[in-house]
């Protein structure tokens, strides 16, 4: 008898192509792994962004690699599961390939949904809260129409070979952690724009982001908890929501944060 899909699976923050091709390839073993284990029971499936350290469609071409991960969720798709893909800072160039191919619902910004009574407010995370501006700027440009035109005038060797390079340079390039983060100065950061969102959204009950890089889940208020995803260069983290609460779990080793 087939298992009823009635969960949510949320993960964000992949980097597959960082910090190298060989380490990437054995992530996504790990992450098709993973997607194998949940598609008997989920429902939908939250990708919050940054899956690829860089992605640019071209009108007749896409970044080679990592077929592995387009097969498990094309199978996913075909086999009712509702994906997500959220552009992260790292794949914001994502535009119609995984929507034609595979179904998914592409988000630009946040997502708000409501779930078996609760109410989710899900985004990457980037450019959120104060400060920080000159990405904002940079962000704001990078997803014009004149500047993806401009970049799509490249060859693809050399459009790919420069944003390889960039991957090179990042903070995940060499393994680092964001250990500095504790959850203190998380609070913080996330309740200096807290209350701007509850004003554009009213209360909602989980708040959802990746982008920080430190899997992470505690209360905001009274109301609300904050999950962190992390991210999988360094972590394995993954929520799931099963209906009545959201849990942060470790695929490596299978316990709760």
């Amino acid at each position: 008898m087939e298992t009823q899909k009635t969960k949510l699976y949320f993960a964000s923050d992949f980097h597959l192509g960082a910090p190298n091709y060989a380490s990437s390839r054995e992530r996504e073993a790990c992450i098709v792994s993973w997607l194998d284990h949940i598609k008997h029971d989920a429902a939908e499936l939250f990708l919050l962004g940054d899956v690829f350290d860089f992605w640019f469609e071209y009108a007749t071409a896409i970044p080679k690699g990592f077929i592995r991960l387009q097969g498990k969720l094309a199978e996913l798709s075909d086999a009712g599961t509702k994906i997500y893909f959220f552009k992260g800072n790292h794949d914001m160039w994502v535009f119609d390939y995984f929507k034609k191919e595979f179904g998914m619902k592409i988000i630009s910004d946040e997502l708000f949904i409501e779930r078996q009574g609760k109410k989710f407010l899900l985004h990457h995370g980037d450019g959120l809260g104060p400060g920080d501006a000159s990405y904002k700027l940079l962000k704001k440009i990078f997803r014009s129409k004149f500047c993806q035109w401009l970049f799509a005038r490249l060859h693809p060797n050399l459009g790919i070979g420069i944003a390889n390079y960039w991957s090179s340079k990042s903070r995940l390039a060499s393994y680092k952690k964001e250990g500095t983060i504790t959850q203190q100065y998380e609070g913080a950061f996330i309740k200096s724009f807290y209350k701007q969102l509850k004003n554009d959204y009213g209360n909602f009950d989980h708040l959802v982001m990746g982008h920080r890089h430190f899997p992470t889940q505690f209360k905001l208020d009274e109301e609300t908890l904050y999950t962190n995803l992390g991210e999988w260069v360094n972590y394995a983290y993954y929520a799931v929501f099963d209906g009545v609460e959201l849990k942060l779990l470790d695929w490596n080793n299978h316990h709760e944060k």
